[in-house]
């Protein structure tokens, strides 16, 4: 094992019969890093002798099919080498979760804290800040959503008696409103005292506290 190459999942080979190239991403945020380009001599030459063989065919044309058996063979270990050099130059930008197994970049995926990937391990300053971004939002559109001749009709005027029809005209009511919109009727009992404020029952004539009749 030991000629082995070891390799990652989160690459893309882009090499050609001209060079080599790979890219290597992260598997987070799938930001990542290319390899500069690295030409192959051979093939390089080997698609010169296949440019001639199609001009003039001969010995250019048997040049051609020698140079495809070398690049088969010197191709691949040249893409061998290109690959582990490869690895090894972008391996410093990268490092493997223990919990997860995930490739990830170090500068924007890593929390060095916890020596986990933010994945496993998110950043708590940056989690409170979204959480309360989140919240204002929905704030924002609970309040939107109660139109401003609704906003009577919230819970804590639930429970005043809120009327369908004008007691004296019985045109419907479309609001919570204190008077008819047709008659100008009063809508709201009174319920409280007018000498000492406090809160009347339903259909009392004279104030608990006072005395003082409604």
């Amino acid at each position: 094992m030991g000629d082995a190459i070891k390799f990652v999942s989160n690459y893309k080979d882009e090499s050609t019969d001209n060079g080599f190239q790979f890219e290597f991403y992260c598997d987070r945020c799938e930001s990542g890093f290319r390899t500069r380009f690295k030409s192959w001599a051979i093939g390089t030459i080997s698609n010169a002798a296949e440019t001639l063989g199609d001009m003039f065919g001969g010995v250019f044309g048997t040049a051609r099919t020698g140079m495809e058996h070398v690049r088969s063979a010197a191709w691949e270990k040249a893409h061998d080498n290109a690959f582990e050099n490869a690895i090894n130059e972008i391996k410093p930008e990268f490092i493997q979760c223990p919990r997860c197994q995930k490739w990830v970049c170090r500068s924007g995926c890593w929390n060095n804290k916890k020596g986990l990937c933010k994945e496993c391990a998110p950043d708590l300053g940056v989690e409170m800040a979204a959480a309360q971004a989140s919240k204002s939002v929905e704030e924002v559109w609970a309040h939107a959503a109660m139109a401003e001749e609704d906003k009577k009709l919230a819970t804590e005027n639930w429970r005043e008696g809120i009327r369908a029809t004008c007691p004296k005209c019985e045109a419907p009511l479309e609001s919570n409103s204190k008077f008819c919109p047709s008659c100008g009727a009063p809508l709201k009992e009174k319920n409280c005292c007018s000498g000492c404020g406090a809160k009347l029952t339903t259909n009392a004539k004279f104030c608990p506290e006072c005395g003082k009749k409604v």
